[in-house]
């Protein structure tokens, strides 16, 4: 079973949030809550999950792929 709460980190201002992430799709957008930064995945990430959470997303977690 995956695990769907990720906690996100800011890179620009450091806010930290818990976030439900969704398990049929991938988040590519993400406005910070702090600083109203639109955070987008690092390049080879599928979502903001992978890039900036403590979880990586659902589908990665399960070995399935994300976004296919």
């Amino acid at each position: 079973m995956a695990i769907l709460e990720s906690i996100l980190t800011c890179p620009h201002c450091g806010y930290v949030k818990q976030e439900i992430m969704p398990t049929n799709a991938c988040q590519f957008y993400y406005e910070c809550s702090g600083c109203k930064t639109l955070l987008r995945p690092h390049p080879g990430d599928c979502c903001v999950f992978c890039s900036f959470g403590t979880v990586k997303c659902p589908p990665v977690q399960m070995h399935s792929g994300c976004c296919e």
